[in-house]
């Protein structure tokens, strides 16, 4: 039995039949537009190439790491770095046609596979920058020191990608507040509290991953938080553009996109997970919160933000 403030969406297969059924299942070419605002459940290997070319705005993806894990009974295995270049080298040549002109792409990784990561998306795309953000939990290590952080490389396809700045401002507490004519220098007054809203750095330690109280938590072993991927979407899409997820897990791309008014399509193989995807897209029709950013800015870790 679950704790009563256990809030991890974890439907078993069993019981999951009638979300099953939402997902769209796609075995011949799409024609010329990919199903709007759909989860498809199968190989994303099999389901890329019968996609529309240049039909996604966005893409963020969160491909497995070059660990062995398991993925609700499927084992990705780790493999030598030339085996994983080319399977990242695969998926990226399928996803690279995908992207509009003027579009960009996010792809995780840790330090390990970032390595490859990074070399290959440099043959597809324009790469800009490496985002490395803080884990705040995870595992010691005896003989190492402990692995809190993972990378995002963002990429693009053009010059004229979109990048919105004020969209991601983080709020931060102002420790020295300095004045100048009796006025405050660079920074605000706003219920009790001084703070000035800065401009994001590629270092992000304001993220708290999904944990058992908080309603977007899932079973899924390597969920995204929706903090971390909005401030992917608000920066590099416009309302009404589409975001892809080739790796759509149990949900966060997709999720996230509807919060923020966005169309979404992503690819899953995994009937669990797919079920779990479902759910957290219907929960999005009421709740539209995203822990950690109140519709303006994003706040600091284990800052109060206000209820909307």
């Amino acid at each position: 039995m679950k704790a009563a403030k256990n809030r991890t969406i974890d439907t078993p297969l069993e019981e999951g039949g009638a979300y099953l059924s939402r997902c769209v299942r796609i075995e011949t070419p799409v024609g010329a537009a990919a199903p709007e605002n759909a989860v498809a459940l199968g190989d994303t290997f099999s389901v890329m190439p019968l996609l529309p070319r240049g039909f996604a705005d966005l893409i963020v993806a969160d491909p497995p790491y070059n660990l062995t894990k398991n993925y609700g009974g499927e084992i990705f295995r780790e493999r030598e770095d030339a085996e994983y270049e080319a399977y990242t080298r695969r998926w990226l040549s399928l996803a690279a046609p995908l992207l509009k002109e003027g579009g960009s792409i996010y792809v995780c990784c840790d330090w390990r596979s970032g390595l490859t990561v990074g070399r290959v998306l440099g043959e597809f795309f324009e790469v800009k920058n490496r985002i490395t953000w803080q884990r705040e939990k995870g595992r010691g290590a005896k003989a190492n020191w402990k692995n809190g952080m993972e990378d995002i490389w963002f990429a693009v396809k053009g010059k004229n990608y979109t990048f919105d700045l004020e969209a991601v401002k983080v709020r931060r507490k102002v420790i020295a507040p300095y004045r100048e004519g009796g006025a405050p220098k660079d920074w605000k007054e706003e219920g009790g509290g001084k703070f000035r809203d800065t401009c994001p750095s590629n270092f992000w330690d304001d993220v708290t991953i999904p944990f058992w109280s908080m309603p977007e938590n899932t079973a899924h072993p390597a969920q995204k938080p929706e903090k971390l991927y909005a401030k992917l979407i608000l920066a590099s899409s416009r309302e009404g553009e589409t975001v892809f997820d080739p790796f759509l897990g149990s949900g966060t791309a997709a999720v996230v996109a509807k919060k923020l008014g966005r169309k979404y399509f992503g690819i899953e193989a995994n009937a669990q997970y797919c079920i779990w995807a479902q759910q957290r897209l219907e929960r999005a029709d009421e709740d539209k919160r995203i822990q950690g950013y109140d519709g303006k800015v994003f706040y600091e870790r284990n800052t109060s933000v206000r209820e909307k």
